[in-house]
């Protein structure tokens, strides 16, 4: 059976006709003749919709797979289905901030000899930061992670060399590349950056022995063909042993810092060697940052910059700050803004401020949570309460005994708040020191150097340093940033710049469709594209797209992809 064209000749020219027909054999004529079965009409008037359901009629008499090979060819294969939605969105975002045009249009320098293609390596280098932000895994198995299980436009491969060698290329163009992206993201974004959120985490690498030291400039990084000597001031291995944010000090480390946006997108990054002191890094930010042509910024960071020579270099030019203070300090700038007595004001439903002004130069604003206040005050009770029944029969001990039992105390901080000892060497609850703490549920203490910034907003500021920990968060579970398995210094700062652009794709996700990137990625995920093979050649189709899927792609303002995403013939 087949369809059968015939062509009559009329006045306004040739008309061609289709039928349905199939051949008999004509015994008189001893051939086979077509006889014709149904009449289609007029092939320029082919009525389409009434063949598709004819052919989609016909076709539910067959199995799925005898269907497919009727309608497309006995020879036509289906050979793979890869995810399709996740790159496709990521791809777009990348090339609407421009990131593209950044890379494509670097200094692009050959290294150690080899040619550079900046479009290859660009596209390399998408592929690396997409796998960081949809299956993070080491660079030999994002590799074949590319090659075998995720669609991404043009980059139908690649190998371990070509990722090695475009993050050296990475870490070459890093400065140039930071600066591009941050304009093209703060331009089209339209970010406010009149505030800046700074905040450091530690990230770990399984090996026994830290890296042999080396001379490094005051910022941290190598000095070329210098051999640092160990002990020197400033010679030290870029993984190195230091005070771990991860409850690994086993283990080397390096510090990175982030700044972000209060919207919470991530401008930069910086790397350090692991033993560096949070005191000296923020001026390196500061002067970082500064050739960028910013107007004023007000600097937001947390206690562990709150240094009087920090505070003083950040005062320089028009910018300012505001930073967590420790309450239990003896300054007597602090000591003095918390007992100065004045009302609260009630900002939000769960946070009330206090503004103290202490000098000509500096604000206090002493903000206070009473559900935090709550909280403070049940776990000081069960402190307490736990150290009574330590101490309750300790009288009847020896000395030596009581010594041990003190020293076993020592050892935790919580407790060893509120123990007392008498001169005659008893133990007691401090219930002074009760009385100190109680005055401190649910407050924290923020100093202010911008006598123009309200006290409202000084706290909110502070408060949205949050979205910097959601960043550390989701660089450490999302992206996988820990622990890193690279053993150059140069491979180890582009992997942390790698992980610095794939929070930035994820944040714009997350700002502009108000969801989690988990369940974002979760519903492009079963957008699939699948690839088909016959003896034409190669296409590849996507899957039809869901009413969740749709709604993320209008939310993002993402055109959809196309049906036939790669149409390719066979070479003859």
């Amino acid at each position: 059976m087949y369809v059968k064209t015939t062509a009559r000749k009329t006045k306004s020219g040739t008309v061609r006709y289709l039928h349905l027909a199939h051949n008999e054999w004509d015994p008189v004529a001893g051939r086979s003749v077509p006889k014709i079965l149904y009449g289609f009409g007029r092939a320029d008037q082919l009525d389409r919709v009434a063949v598709k359901r004819l052919v989609g009629s016909l076709a539910r008499l067959l199995d799925p797979a005898d269907a497919l090979a009727a309608t497309a060819g006995s020879e036509l294969v289906f050979c793979e289905s890869r995810p399709l939605g996740g790159t496709f969105v990521l791809d777009a975002l990348w090339r609407r901030l421009g990131i593209d045009t950044v890379l494509r249009g670097l200094d692009a320098k050959p290294r150690r000899g080899r040619p550079r293609d900046t479009a290859a390596t660009e596209r390399v280098l998408f592929g690396l930061v997409a796998n960081r932000a949809l299956a993070a895994s080491s660079k030999l198995a994002a590799a074949d992670w590319i090659n075998h299980d995720v669609h991404i436009d043009g980059l139908p491969q690649t190998s371990d060399d070509a990722c090695y060698r475009a993050m050296d290329w990475l870490h070459d163009v890093r400065e140039q590349l930071e600066i591009g992206v941050f304009r093209q993201v703060a331009n089209l974004l339209n970010l406010e950056v009149d505030l800046l959120f700074f905040d450091t985490t530690s990230t770990y690498f399984e090996l026994d022995d830290p890296d042999e030291p080396v001379t490094r400039d005051e910022h941290g990084h190598p000095v070329p063909d210098q051999d640092g000597k160990e002990g020197k001031e400033g010679n030290v291995g870029f993984r190195t042993y230091g005070k771990s944010k991860d409850s690994r000090d086993d283990l080397p480390q390096i510090v990175i810092g982030m700044a972000v946006t209060r919207e919470g997108i991530p401008v930069r990054v910086w790397c350090w060697p692991g033993n560096t002191a949070d005191s000296k890094l923020i001026r390196q930010v500061k002067d970082d940052m500064r050739d960028w042509t910013l107007s004023k910024i007000v600097w937001v960071a947390d206690r562990g910059f709150s240094s009087e020579a920090n505070r003083r270099y950040l005062r320089q030019g028009e910018h300012a700050y505001i930073i967590g203070e420790k309450l239990r300090s003896d300054s007597v700038e602090i000591k003095a803004a918390l007992s100065r007595q004045g009302r609260y004001t009630e900002i939000a439903e769960n946070m009330r401020i206090k503004e103290v002004k202490v000098s000509e130069s500096e604000r206090f604003v002493i903000c206070h949570n009473p559900d935090a206040a709550g909280r403070d005050a049940h776990i000081r009770a069960q402190l307490i309460a736990q150290l009574e029944e330590l101490i309750a029969d300790s009288d009847r001990l020896p000395v030596m005994k009581r010594g041990e039992l003190r020293g076993r105390i020592s050892t935790k901080p919580g407790l060893n708040r509120y123990l007392r000892v008498t001169p005659g060497g008893l133990l007691r609850v401090d219930k002074a020191k009760i009385k100190t703490e109680a005055n401190l549920d649910g407050k924290y203490l923020l100093r202010c150097s911008d006598p123009h910034l309200p006290a409202a907003d000084i706290a909110r500021g502070y408060k949205q340093l949050l979205e910097v920990e959601r960043g550390w968060r989701d660089m450490k579970q999302i992206i996988d940033l820990r622990p890193v398995y690279h053993r150059l210094e140069e491979r180890i700062r582009a992997h942390v710049v790698l992980c610095w652009l794939a929070l930035l794709l994820i944040r714009v996700v997350e700002t502009t469709t108000g969801d989690t990137w988990h369940h974002v990625r979760r519903h492009l995920d079963r957008l699939h594209a699948g690839t088909f093979t016959g003896p034409t050649g190669v296409f590849r189709q996507r899957t039809e797209l869901s009413k969740p899927q749709r709604d993320l792609l209008a939310r993002l303002d993402i055109p959809a992809p196309k049906q036939i995403i790669e149409l390719a013939t066979a070479s003859r």
